[in-house]
């Protein structure tokens, strides 16, 4: 077979299976499973290259093979899982569709940026890079679940053009040139726990309403049929 399959590639494969499972949910209505597979495949994207770095006699040819696939995967679960939920939670019309084409072409340039930069880099020198160039587009599994929770406070309508703007302002910041520091094993872990916690709130809140929608639906037609 063509391709690598050792355990430093391993990561970068589940991230894309949790994120091909989140749009099947996405476009199902199922937006908390949607959002707890972003958050996951995002979690693996956070932990494969750390993975990936522990094997010491990698060839040049699957640290390439590692830089691309992590990018084409990349293209799926960051670039358009997240477009896609967003068009099902309402970013549609003509600005809608054009600022989710904005993201997924800021997506991919920025993408294919970090592997021109990626590649001329491990021809040089070993070991991680100790800077993002541009916002990562990982970062959208943090802001995403940060943004759904505003669903809950406003209204839909509101929601929408909160999900428009950031879209437009993440991608923006996918291609700005500015360095950003990444983060430390400790800073990591604090961002994990920060996802863990809102999309503990985004399944006990949202149960919370669908149970409440149904009492009331039930409430409802008791009143019509006393």
């Amino acid at each position: 077979m063509i391709g690598f399959y050792d355990y430093t590639v391993v990561l970068t494969y589940v991230s894309l299976m949790f994120s091909v499972f989140g749009i099947t949910q996405a476009i199902n209505g199922r937006f908390r499973v949607a959002i707890v597979c972003l958050a996951l495949s995002g979690l693996c994207d956070m932990l494969d290259g750390k993975v990936a770095r522990t094997k010491k006699n990698r060839t040049f040819d699957q640290k390439l093979f590692g830089v691309q696939i992590d990018s084409l995967c990349d293209v799926v679960c960051f670039g358009l899982f997240p477009t896609i939920l967003c068009f099902i939670l309402g970013v549609r019309g003509i600005l809608g569709g054009i600022v989710i084409g904005y993201y997924c072409v800021c997506s991919v340039i920025r993408l294919a940026y970090f592997n021109v930069l990626e590649t001329n880099r491990q021809m040089k020198e070993d070991g991680a890079n100790k800077y993002y160039h541009g916002l990562p587009i990982t970062s959208i599994t943090i802001i995403l679940p940060i943004i759904f929770l505003f669903s809950f406070i406003i209204s839909e309508n509101a929601f929408r053009w909160v999900l428009l703007a950031m879209l437009f302002i993440v991608a923006t910041l996918f291609i700005t040139d500015f360095k950003l520091k990444k983060p430390s094993n400790k800073q990591l872990i604090a961002m994990v726990m920060i996802v863990a916690a809102i999309v503990s709130v985004i399944l006990l809140y949202s149960n919370y309403r669908i149970k409440h929608k149904v009492v009331k639906e039930k409430a409802l037609i008791e009143e019509l049929f006393e």
